[in-house]
């Protein structure tokens, strides 16, 4: 694992810098060209290249250990990652819409020589980049070369855009592609932040049928009932799973070790990375259900 993860990492790292440059050359290249497609491009690789920052640095952060203050890992920092590239997609985005609107009002003419050479460029850059992720192993290498691909898209789109421009002299093409991107970058950005928020908030996974969980375990031999199931994830990919359970006809330690071990192997096989349990003897009080109960009483 070790081997794949070194290997990742450099990758992550070569995409990094090769998208960081590329993207602080197309802001200049924008302004250069005065095209405003390049410069909503450009803001989707610098995205990208935020999102491929936070992974490298996440990458060898994620696998420390858990401190005393941060005791189930590095995980959730993505998050906090993703939440930052998400408001400064945001704020991005409609900066370039207002520049794009600005420019139908007021028509510029952009150099679409200019455009079509930064396009091959771009479509080259992105291309190899993705190319270096996509055999990589890590699901995180995978998102990221899905990104570089959508980049390769946007390049494309520019190409095409640029090449008609040769042709159709018209200020409005510029603009028009602009907004387009930006409008595909906007839906992104605000999907991402709901499944972000989502879980910073603790929403049950989606791919965790918690109905099913909460059957398999009521058929083990000795479940009485369960109470205070909660499963949230750390990170969106690795989930954690937390339960009350109240036996009943336990005749022997014995048959509380068997119940754990097939607790242990049927929670296996979901992404859980963390699960607490806590079972509780037939005629034992649960202490949480308890203190409600008192507070009602009175």
């Amino acid at each position: 694992m070790s081997h794949d993860h070194h290997h990742s990492h450099k990758n992550i790292k070569l995409a990094f810098f090769l998208n960081l440059g590329f993207t602080i050359l197309e802001f200049i290249g924008g302004m250069f060209v005065n095209s405003i497609a390049i410069i909503s491009d450009a803001l989707h690789d610098l995205g990208d290249s935020i999102s491929l920052g936070i992974s490298w640095y996440l990458a060898h952060k994620s696998n420390k250990e858990a401190t005393q203050t941060f005791t189930f890992g590095y995980k959730r920092f993505s998050l906090l990652g993703a939440l930052i590239n998400s408001l400064i997609l945001l704020g991005g985005s409609a900066f370039v819409i207002r520049e794009a609107i600005d420019r139908i009002i007021h028509p510029e003419s952009s150099d679409a020589q200019g455009m079509f050479i930064f396009a091959i460029i771009g479509v080259a850059v992105n291309g190899y980049a993705a190319f270096k992720l996509s055999h990589g192993k890590t699901l995180n290498e995978k998102v990221i070369s899905w990104h570089l691909i959508e980049d390769v898209l946007g390049w494309a789109a520019v190409l095409v855009a640029s090449i008609i421009m040769m042709f159709v002299d018209s200020p409005y093409i510029d603009p028009a592609l602009s907004i387009a991107i930006t409008l595909y970058i906007l839906y992104n950005v605000l999907k991402r932040l709901r499944e972000t928020l989502m879980i910073f908030l603790q929403a049950s996974p989606k791919e965790i049928n918690e109905a099913e969980i909460h059957s398999k375990i009521l058929a083990l031999k000795c479940v009485e009932s369960l109470h205070h199931v909660h499963i949230w994830s750390l990170d969106g990919e690795k989930h954690v799973f937390t339960a009350h359970i109240k036996l009943k006809e336990v005749d022997s330690l014995q048959d509380i070790m068997n119940l754990k071990s097939n607790l242990r192997s049927l929670l296996k096989s979901y992404p859980f990375s963390h699960h607490t349990i806590e079972v509780e003897l037939p005629d034992e009080p649960c202490a949480m259900l308890e203190t409600k109960e008192e507070h009602h009483h009175h």
